[in-house]
């Protein structure tokens, strides 16, 4: 019997993986598409409903879109970072690979090394209370993230690169999958650094080994931190080419489009040489978004989001 309903469990688990979709918060530019865990009484944001995650992503929640709490935001310097410690896998939402969107995901096994740059969305109240991918109840007022690769749970810093500041977050969900983001941050987290109100930021996310010894793990930034001298920019790499003359070809076509500046550069990964095709840089996130889907309807690959 038991063994039974361990069965069912997985198949419905799986079902939600499988079937969310995506959709646009009503903040500017701040996308989230989550996969959930089973059905429960949710509490918090999203009242006393019945959590039914046999529903599709559409008519799951009680709320159509996001949005976030009416009236100012919370005084986050009174709530607590979270202190990262030793942590068993959550049995739930640590597939790997797993498929979303149409697209394969794999989980790593450790946070230990992580360090990327990229686009910070938040989600806020439409999924407050519902279940995460761990089946943790999300709270919009604790410090915690979704990330599509880093195992659930487990610790990340986050910087904002256009103010320095930073926020330790708890990943405890899956998302967001909007290919430009590379982190969905807790309400909180994202008024703590400044994504909020504006919906994006450009971010570095580090993760954080709580096994490893002290000197492994890099020391804490400074309590104020200043704005970077140099401000980040934003550029999409629609490849990286072992032979220079299809780059030089895929910037003919990007060029032709009337795409500007279009730039041909090299590097070195694993020790050969590339030639990456880079359109940029660009002013903002949404004109980021703007670029990428006119890029793909030209045939071309989904651009990756590059911060330098």
């Amino acid at each position: 019997m038991k063994t039974r309903r361990r069965l069912s469990l997985l198949l419905a688990i799986t079902l939600v993986l499988a079937g969310c979709g995506g959709h646009r918060s009503t903040r500017p530019s701040s996308s989230h598409v989550s996969s959930h865990g089973r059905s429960s009484r949710s509490g918090g944001g999203s009242g006393d409903i019945y959590d039914d995650t046999s529903k599709p992503q559409s008519s799951r929640y009680r709320d159509g879109a996001d949005s976030i709490p009416d009236g100012p935001p919370p005084d986050v310097s009174k709530l607590p970072e979270p202190v990262p410690k030793v942590e068993p896998r959550s049995l739930y939402g640590n597939k790997s690979p797993y498929t979303v969107l149409g697209r394969t995901y794999s989980v790593l096994s450790t946070a230990r090394g992580y360090d990327e740059r990229g686009i910070a969305s938040f989600y806020g109240s439409k999924f407050h209370g519902y279940k995460t991918s761990s089946l943790e109840d999300y709270d919009m007022y604790k410090f915690t993230a979704a990330s599509k690769v880093l195992p659930l749970p487990s610790y990340a810093r986050v910087t904002n690169l256009q103010n320095g500041k930073s926020v330790i977050v708890r990943v405890n969900d899956r998302g967001p999958f909007h290919e430009d983001r590379v982190i969905d941050l807790s309400y909180a987290a994202a008024v703590k650094i400044g994504i909020w109100p504006k919906g994006t930021g450009l971010v570095e996310v580090q993760g954080i080994d709580p096994s490893a010894p002290p000197q492994e793990e890099a020391p804490p930034p400074p309590l104020v931190t200043a704005t970077p001298a140099h401000p980040p920019s934003i550029y999409l790499q629609i490849g990286a080419f072992s032979d220079p003359a299809n780059a030089e070809r895929v910037a003919a076509q990007l060029r032709v489009a009337n795409f500007a500046p279009v730039q041909v550069s090299d590097a070195t990964i694993g020790g050969r040489t590339v030639h990456r095709v880079r359109v940029g840089p660009l002013s903002d996130v949404d004109s980021a978004d703007q670029v990428s889907a006119k890029i793909e309807q030209m045939g071309l690959p989904q651009p990756q989001v590059a911060v330098d």
